[in-house]
């Protein structure tokens, strides 16, 4: 039985709807991302789960309760916010402590719990100094030990990392995920940033104008897309203008190559235009037994990233991005120059609106 379920959720303001007929199940210890672009209603389904807003319509329950009439300080949940949100007049161990001590627990109760939760995230030797003398890291590490010290349900991280550099974004996206995992906390995490998606998360829900747009694991949104939001905004796309040659036997053709497409066409008839795509790691310059199809280009641009090198080749005006490992001994093609691309047909994406 699902642990946090979202039926048919709704919320407007005024004549704006910013959600419309969200559904979602969420499992008992279960890590799911909420990722899309600003504005596509991710943090407004958050707050509506946290009771910070009112549905429109729909019910939330956690546990089989239902959560719709009940306030915020009356739902077991733990939010950690974007901007950190210490008291800046308390030190790291009242802090912590806060939650624990507006539910009235005993003194002894709350000096364990608070300990604990500081040598869980490793700042235990920092219980006496205040929000203003640690980094942005240590104050989301403590914000992230205040929401889980009252033993919460349900753990609420709405954006906890934007605001960091990106070494530290990665480490503590790690450390948050290690901690879930420990205390097999049901968490929703909300981000704009699909890497950290799709590193953390059991599953995703890739969010578009206020629909889920689609809900999978991390290794179905990226591999295989059901829409052309969601594999255009996860990972990067090259798209190709294709013709479908045979309907009935999945065949396309592709530049000057037939190629067989590893799923159905559906209702498409012979001539019909089909959009197709593939990941950069799909193509080589080096054909193989699997990578017989080859596209010929000329260079566009050719952009250095450290361990990988992504090319930009244009074909007949479309373009098309390849990655190829760094390799010190072999220079990369040079810009302007005529090469050949190649992939394999089961690599192809068929993109559906």
């Amino acid at each position: 039985m699902s642990f946090l379920t979202l039926t048919h959720i709704q919320k407007s303001f005024g004549p704006v709807r910013v959600v419309h007929d969200f559904n979602m199940s969420i499992e008992k210890g279960e890590f799911v991302s909420f990722l899309g672009p600003s504005g596509c209603g991710k943090t407004t389904v958050l707050r509506m789960i946290a009771g910070f807003e009112t549905p429109s319509g729909g019910a939330i329950t956690i546990d089989g309760r239902d959560q719709n009439t009940l306030r915020p300080n009356q739902r077991n949940i733990g939010m950690v916010f974007q901007a950190y949100a210490l008291f800046p007049n308390m030190n790291v161990f009242d802090n912590v402590a806060f939650g624990l001590k507006i539910a009235g627990k005993p003194k002894a109760e709350i000096e364990a719990r608070v300990r604990e939760m500081l040598g869980l995230i490793k700042l235990d030797h920092l219980a006496d100094r205040f929000p203003y003398q640690m980094s942005g890291g240590q104050q989301q590490r403590v914000a992230l030990a205040r929401a889980l010290a009252p033993k919460p349900q349900v753990l609420l991280l709405d954006e906890p990392l934007s605001a960091l550099d990106a070494k530290i974004r990665v480490s503590l996206r790690e450390e948050i995920r290690a901690i879930q995992r420990q205390l097999g906390i049901t968490t929703v995490f909300v981000t704009h940033d699909q890497e950290e998606a799709l590193s953390i998360s059991d599953r995703i829900v890739v969010m578009n104008q206020g629909k889920a747009d689609q809900i999978g694991t991390p290794f179905e949104i990226y591999n295989k897309p059901t829409t052309k939001f969601a594999a255009n905004f996860v990972g990067t796309l090259s798209t190709l203008d294709a013709t479908v040659a045979d309907p009935a036997a999945n065949t396309a053709t592709v530049g000057d190559a037939t190629v067989t497409l590893p799923e159905a066409l559906g209702p498409a008839r012979a001539g019909d235009r089909i959009t197709l795509a593939l990941r950069p790691e799909a193509l080589a310059l080096d054909a193989s037994a699997t990578r017989n199809i080859a596209l010929s280009g000329t260079v566009d641009s050719v952009n250095f990233l450290g361990s990988v090198i992504r090319t930009r080749i244009d074909i007949d005006g479309q373009s098309l991005s390849f990655d190829t490992f760094n390799n010190p001994s072999l220079p990369p093609p040079m810009p302007g120059q005529t090469i050949k691309a190649y992939f394999s047909p089961s690599d192809l994406l068929l993109l559906r609106d």
